[in-house]
This record gives structure tokens, sequence and C-alpha cells, in this order.
């Protein structure tokens, strides 16, 4: 998948774990069911491999070259940030994808991830790929089939009626910018105004899930959008330096996003709690300091791109030290990255990374 990115000024499937001991436990009453996955390929796991017309796949080599199962559709050589929290959460196996035909009745009993690369807030974003699942359609697949389906077992309804134990994980709005904003010719609206209607729209949907019975969210923020190799690359961006005004916008669009996590959605969405973290400085923190954070390269992807490309070519290269590197490809992080994010969200103390708590205070709550 090719994309050109034009610049304007602007002011802005299952498997079992094997943990270890190192990972922090719960105690069975304290034990979350499980995590509904809404967004983009940072989170999705899989569901394009469904898409017939769809040119954001990562269904080949050299994607999952440290993964058990290889090529799965996760955009990274590894594990993404979900297959990390499942791990951290001690779900007992990978959350399944939407798409997948397999993913009905004792399967969808810890979750379902209805993400998809390409995909954004808005229901035009990615369509430069080919087909995409939008947002609206993914949560219209979470209630009409996922929702209707554990509705109707009786031995998956007990399930439905506590989706308050279940972490409802969203991770979407990159797309929005990369795949929409930055590359229209004809935009009639200024940055500002376009990530107000990003907010608002996003906003919408997390009221949709809640009237559905979400009650805990884990928003994530969209990366250092200026930082990423694809963008680099494309703008001629040399000495390791970043494109400033794109992480501009995306820093806009996170104190928003932020910010309906700050207004407290108790007031309009009654014994609900959101937390944000923050990918954003995560990333942007390895990329300004990489070797105290235990990494190298911070500008290049790991495997072999096309020219102006984002994905990896099929059948490409893939970087031999892959844990030194913060991006596997154009865009997305290696598995080391989505690591230290899932850590970091699972049980940072610092409001600059999971605001106003951790993941792992979050699922406390469920029970309290």
């Amino acid at each position: 998948m090719a994309v050109n990115f034009m610049l304007y000024n602007t002011t802005a499937t299952t498997f079992l774990f094997i943990f270890t001991s190192l990972i922090p436990s719960f105690q069975a009453h304290d034990q979350v069911e499980g995590m509904f996955v809404f967004g983009s390929s940072l989170v999705d796991n899989g569901n394009n491999n469904y898409l017939r017309n769809s040119s954001a796949r990562a269904d080949y080599s050299p994607y999952g070259i440290d993964f058990p199962l290889g090529p799965s559709g996760r955009f990274s050589n590894g594990r993404n940030p979900i297959d990390v929290l499942g791990e951290l959460l001690r779900l007992p196996s990978f959350i399944p994808p939407f798409s997948d035909p397999s993913t009905v009745g004792q399967r969808i009993l810890h979750g379902v991830n209805y993400a998809s690369g390409g995909s954004g807030i808005l229901d035009h974003t990615g369509s430069i790929t080919g087909e995409v699942t939008s947002m609206n359609q993914q949560i219209r697949n979470f209630e009409k089939v996922t929702l209707a389906e554990m509705q109707s077992h009786v031995d998956l309804k007990r399930k439905c009626d506590h989706l308050s134990k279940y972490l409802f994980i969203v991770g979407t709005g990159g797309n929005d910018y990369l795949l929409n904003y930055y590359t229209s010719n004809n935009r009639k609206t200024n940055i500002l105004n376009f990530t107000h209607k990003l907010i608002a729209t996003l906003s919408r949907q997390l009221r949709r899930l809640y009237d559905l019975g979400a009650r805990k969210f884990v928003l994530f923020s969209i990366q250092a959008m200026g930082c990423i190799p694809a963008v680099r690359a494309n703008l001629h961006v040399s000495n390791g330096s970043c494109v400033e005004a794109m992480n501009e916008a995306a820093l806009l669009f996170n104190n928003h996003l932020k910010a309906l996590v700050t207004k407290s959605p108790n007031s309009s969405m009654p014994h609900s709690s959101m937390i944000y973290i923050n990918s954003y400085k995560i990333i942007r923190d390895i990329i300004k300091d990489p070797i105290s954070n235990g990494f190298k390269e911070t500008s290049k992807a790991c495997c072999d791109l096309p020219s102006n490309g984002i994905l990896c070519r099929k059948g490409g290269k893939a970087c031999k030290d892959r844990n030194s590197h913060v991006f596997f490809d154009g865009l997305h992080p290696t598995d080391a990255v989505n690591e230290r994010i899932a850590h970091i969200a699972y049980a940072s103390n610092l409001k600059s990374e999971a605001y106003p708590t951790n993941l792992k205070n979050l699922v406390a709550q469920m029970y309290n």
C-alpha cells in the first residue's frame, strides 16, 4: 500500500499463553472477563484477512516472524498491544478476530476484536486502501452479531448480563489524518475543525457502546504521526527529524481525547469509567532517548518497504535485531514497542502515561 502524504500549513485461533511469575496476578474475584476491541491496524489482529478488496493486510511474511502463529494479520513482527494486555490480564487465549467464521459460541466468552486496518472514526476514512470496516460498522458488528449471539445462548447470556466486567478498548483516529485529511486535495475545513469533528463523532460512538452495556473504557492516543518512517520518507525528512506539524495535529487530537476522560463520563454515562493511555508519549520518549530505553533504530522500518510504501514488501526481508527497532514497517511498532505500551498501560503510576489511573486499577474497580 503506497500513500502520498501532503503536508499543509497547520498549527497544530486459540493459543494458550505461557505465563511467567513476572506477570502480576489477580485473585479469582478480580479477574476481568475479557476485552472487546475497536480501532485500526495498531490493534487489528486479522479482521482484514477476510475483506475481499483491501490492500491493508498483514497476512503474509515477514509479518508474524516472531509470532507463534506466524503471519496472522497483525501489523507487527510479533504481538500487538492487545495480545500483551491479554497476557497481563491472564486471559486464557488471544482475543479472536470478529471476521473469522470460527469466532462464535465459546470463542467469544473472553471478548472479540473488531478492529480493521486502514479504518478510522469517519466512515470514509481508509477508502483509498480498499475495503475497511469503519468504527461505526465495528460497533454494529458488536451489537448485531456478537451481542445478539450472547443474548440468545443460555451459557453466554450470563456474560452478556455482566458487560461491566469487560474492558472496551478503543484505538482509532490516526488514519483519519494519515489516510484522509493529509491525503485529500479538496479539504473544506482546517485542522482544528476537522479534529473537533473527529472527537464529536467518537464521543457519539462511545455513547453508543455505553448504551449497549459498556462501562469500562480504555482509550489509546494516536501516535506521533510525524515520526513514522513512511511520513519521514515521503516528505524526505532526514537526520532523524520528525514532521512536527503532523505531530502537532496528533497532540491536538490527543488533548481532546484526554478531555473526554477529564470531563468525567459519569455525568452523561453513569457508572462508567474511562482511562487514557498516552502511547504518543511512550513512543516519543523512546525516539528521544533510544539507548537508555533499549532501542537503537528509531526512524527506519525493520522490513523492506516498497517505494512510498507503508506496509512490508510481500516475502521481503526483515532486520535481524528486531527488538532494537521502534518500527517494524512504515507505520506500525515492533513487538518490543507494543510490549512497552501494554506494560505501561497496565501498571504505570504516571498520569502523563495512564490517566487518571492504569488498567490494573481500572479492573480492580470492577469489583469494588
